[in-house]
């Protein structure tokens, strides 16, 4: 009996707790993606048990229901008929579902987003900048030189005119002009304005007076959340103006109010609020490197490159001014040192320990730039990206900045950091300097050799797909899909195919294609090779259980893969510890595109032929 699609989009709908509760639907092969505004309003277990469905999980943010080749898009057309909604791509989809995860996941993407498209230029200019201060201040004579000032040129651009970058980089992320970013970030670092950097030696600062506001005439170089904030406030207003003002004058109107608006209110409201914030936290900062036997220095040097992220540490200059002006020694400087030093030792770690190329060509000069005092490019460009190495590297510094402070060491100037410190550290301290930054880079070093694990495919064996052939994923021993030891699969409910009996713990793509789905379990893939096939792998019995315990997922929604491209490793051991069989299932879950399915049982190699679909 022929299936009734109708029936069956409407089953579904009815199960979804009403339209208010749909954000977008779209399809692939096999799936119907959906995304909802409550997943709580669902009733999962009803949308399993309709007609057609095959199976209901949630990935990435996605309500996805398996139907199957050749019906998936039919429910779909009645699905948008019962709804009244409008097609949607898969990527419209994945960036309706984006908006869904956790608010901090949410927030530390767009981090990354916004200085991912940065990172070349923060690399080169932090590079040079540490190699032309370490040469200024070895030799005297060069820093008073023509090529010194043009150096010093060329590497302080892109870190003195940060803002702009951050602006242009943040608008194209919050999808607001990027040439409007531009003209905001370039008014807050306006050449008008007393240099961030600069106010500290200030008796007084001019000040506008703006309505009720004094607002101190002072750029904000250096900074970065109230840029963010800034353009994240500008891109709201202007697709808001792009809503409200008539098509006839919204040229020259949005524009106009979009960036008077947003300058305005960074100036009297974002930038006070932040530079307050800023005042609270040194004042804390100035009581911590105070506190005995070196526990406020711990925690200092722990902390600092989260102050980086938020653009915080220049600010550090004042108390190491103040300490200086006060006749004493410069106590912060090994404190910072050590704090960027051990950044360096867990962004080399991972240059190391990578196999993926871009990563190294980022890590390598990123880690060079932090030992020279330079650490931008390592916490933005490697280590924030990656978590882990960015708290290896905290924990190293902790542990050197305490030793720094034991040790009672000082420096006679300040500017500097990492091997450059060399150069004002106090003459008797250098040999215990030497020591805090081999302590903090080698613990950080250690620390993210041990934790951080790369996660990426590994390289592609040079393998021929041939059409119509599946080849057998793992190494084992091949049984027809009737001997699975599970019921559903024995049946062929998700399709007909074979089970393997492996003899290791790592599956790898059996043709080149691309990955449909990956299960947030870590257990199963699902994905289509470029002649059709529509593949299913599901690693054990009822190990969706054990919650991705075991297991080591490579590859996400929509990656290309190529044959023997690693897609997921599973501990055996663990697998069989928690009661399940470790069979690997092999499914092709369109078989009714096929006429003949010829199976190869017995022995199996990696990579040979073990299905031939006709």
């Amino acid at each position: 009996m022929a299936m009734d699609y109708a029936k069956c989009a409407q089953e579904i709908y009815s199960h979804l707790g009403g339209r208010e509760n749909l954000v977008s639907a779209a399809h692939c092969a096999t799936r119907l993606r959906l995304v909802t505004v409550d997943n709580s309003k669902i009733d999962q277990k009803a949308l399993e048990n309709v007609d057609g469905v095959k199976g209901v999980f949630s990935s990435n943010g996605q309500l996805q229901l398996i139907l199957g080749a050749g019906v998936v898009n039919k429910v779909y057309d009645e699905f948008l008929a019962v709804t009244g909604m409008t097609a949607a791509t898969k990527d419209e989809v994945k960036a309706a579902a984006a908006k869904n995860q956790p608010l901090p996941q949410r927030m530390v993407k767009a981090l990354g987003d916004v200085f991912v498209p940065i990172l070349p230029a923060i690399v080169a200019s932090g590079l040079m900048m540490g190699l032309v201060e370490a040469l200024g201040h070895a030799i005297p004579s060069f820093a008073a030189s023509d090529w010194y000032g043009f150096l010093d040129l060329v590497s302080a651009t892109a870190f003195a005119y940060l803002p702009v970058l951050i602006a242009i980089s943040a608008a194209r992320v919050f999808g607001g002009n990027i040439f409007l970013g531009g003209v905001t970030g370039l008014c807050m670092i306006h050449s008008n304005l007393i240099n961030a950097w600069a106010v500290a030696g200030m008796e007084t600062v001019p000040t506008w007076h703006l309505l009720f506001f004094d607002v101190p005439q002072v750029g904000y170089q250096g900074h970065v959340i109230p840029v963010i904030i800034a353009i994240w406030l500008m891109c709201f207003l202007e697709k808001r103006l792009h809503k409200l003002v008539p098509e006839a004058i919204d040229l020259f109107v949005t524009p106009l109010v979009t960036v008077l608006s947003t300058v305005f209110l960074t100036f009297t409201v974002i930038g006070p609020v932040f530079s307050t914030a800023e005042t609270y936290v040194l004042d804390f900062a100035q009581w911590l490197i105070t506190v005995g036997f070196g526990i406020g220095s711990l925690l200092m040097a722990a902390i600092y490159p989260l102050t980086v992220v938020c653009g915080l540490h220049h600010m550090y200059n004042i108390i190491e001014a103040g300490l200086l002006a006060e006749g004493g020694m410069n106590i912060w400087m090994p404190i910072a040192s050590a704090a960027n030093f051990a950044q360096c030792g867990a962004c080399l770690a991972v240059a190391l320990k990578s196999r993926n190329a871009k990563t190294r060509t980022v890590a390598i000069p990123s880690a060079l730039s932090a030992a020279l005092g330079i650490t931008e490019p390592a916490i933005f460009g490697v280590n924030l990206r990656m978590v882990k190495p960015l708290v290896c590297g905290m924990a190293g510094g902790a542990v050197g900045g305490m030793f720094g402070a034991v040790m009672g060491i000082g420096a006679n100037a300040y500017g500097v950091t990492g091997i450059p410190g060399f150069l004002i550290v106090d003459s008797g301290k250098l040999l215990p300097y030497a020591l805090l930054l081999l302590i903090s880079g080698g613990i950080a070093f250690v620390l993210t050799w041990l934790v951080w694990k790369e996660e990426e495919p590994a390289k592609t064996t040079d393998v021929v797909c041939i059409p119509g052939t599946v080849c057998a994923p793992v190494s084992g021993s091949v049984i027809p899909s009737e001997e699975i030891p599970d019921e559903t699969f024995a049946a062929g409910v998700l399709g007909r195919g074979v089970g393997i009996q492996p003899s290791e713990g790592v599956v790898v793509a059996p043709f080149d294609g691309e990955i449909v789905t990956a299960a947030d379990t870590m257990h199963a893939v699902g994905l289509t090779s470029p002649d059709g096939i529509e593949l299913l792998i599901h690693i054990g019995v009822d190990t969706v259980a054990m919650n991705g315990d075991g297991f080591q997922c490579f590859v996400q929604e929509g990656q290309q893969v190529k044959a023997g491209d690693r897609l997921i490793a599973f501990d055996r051991r663990k697998i069989a510890a928690a009661g399940h069989p470790d069979c690997v299932v092999v499914l092709v879950t369109d078989t009714g595109s096929y006429g003949e399915l010829t199976i190869q049982p017995g022995p199996c190699q990696v990579l040979t032929p073990v299905i031939q679909l006709k």
